[in-house]
């Protein structure tokens, strides 16, 4: 499977922090957003990933995540000209998929869950057309909206519906079989000109080829779009880190864990981030340095 972060659009609901800076690269508390959902693909085992951004913001993911070496993984990346939809980046990608599964992540989304890493390499292994990740939320209307028979295969899809049909949000997180790239290709632009997810997802619903997994609880979802949301996950992430002495969404923590470098280059990257940083000096007590 390979991996795609869209961390496009303009942000213009978070001006004007976004005026001049990519939304996925305002800090989270201690890190990076595009942190998040990029640990997010290296947990489910995923070790090539394409990042998709903006003309003028590409460069500055270059220069913060370079060609993944650093993490043992292969970082690609490519330009959204123009917003075109979530389902956009399947076309974006086409090349880089080429003939592998895919799991696209938004990149202002953020996930949380102790088991969210065996989850996820679960799911990847069972995959078998669409899978979709939905969260319990008490406004529902204001998200796509998942309803699910017994045993989690998708029964109805809407966004942003009037009268809800459940409470299960659907995230920022899908997971595709390689004919999605097709499909993609063949939708038609919605009113507002774009390429919606939904619609993608829906050619599997038909099918009954769709599959919702409930995050439910002992996890956290955050869609940091808004100010207050941002400021929310930022305090989620402080507690949390603050309370248990950990750091979540490390990127060099994962892949130190996933087996994609080894002690001595986790070593390498606490000192390149210098031991007067809290971070660096978290990965060097980590390689034991």
């Amino acid at each position: 499977m390979r991996g795609i972060i869209l961390a496009g659009g303009s942000g213009t609901r978070l001006r004007p922090l976004t005026s001049v800076h990519s939304k996925q690269l305002l800090p989270v508390y201690d890190k990076p957003m595009v942190y998040y959902p990029l640990s997010v693909l290296m947990h489910a085992g995923i070790r090539e990933i394409l990042l998709i951004s903006t003309p003028q913001h590409l460069d500055v993911y270059r220069d913060l995540l370079g060609d993944g070496a650093d993490l043992g993984i292969e970082l690609s990346y490519a330009v959204q000209e123009h917003p075109g939809g979530l389902a956009q980046a399947l076309l974006i990608g086409r090349e880089f998929v080429g003939d592998e599964d895919l799991c696209l992540v938004l990149g202002d989304n953020i996930f949380y869950g102790h088991e969210l890493p065996t989850m996820l390499r679960r799911e990847v292994e069972r995959l078998d057309g669409c899978t979709l990740f939905g969260y319990p939320v008490s406004d529902p209307e204001r998200y796509g909206v998942a309803e699910t028979d017994e045993q989690g295969a998708i029964v109805s899809l809407e966004e942003k519906p009037a009268r809800p049909k459940s409470n299960l949000a659907v995230t920022g997180l899908y997971m595709y079989r390689n004919e999605a790239v097709d499909r993609a290709a063949r939708l038609t632009p919605s009113a507002r000109g774009e390429l919606e997810i939904t619609d993608l997802n829906l050619t599997y619903v038909r099918e009954n080829r769709a599959r919702l997994v409930n995050l439910g609880r002992g996890s956290a979802w955050f869609d940091t779009g808004t100010h207050d949301s941002l400021l929310e996950a930022s305090t989620f992430v402080q507690i949390l880190e603050k309370r248990q002495g950990i750091r979540i969404s490390c990127i060099e923590e994962v892949a130190y864990r996933m087996g994609f470098i080894d002690r001595e280059q986790l070593a390498l990257a606490g000192k390149r981030l210098s031991a007067s940083s809290g971070y660096g000096q978290y990965l060097l007590e980590l390689a034991g340095a």
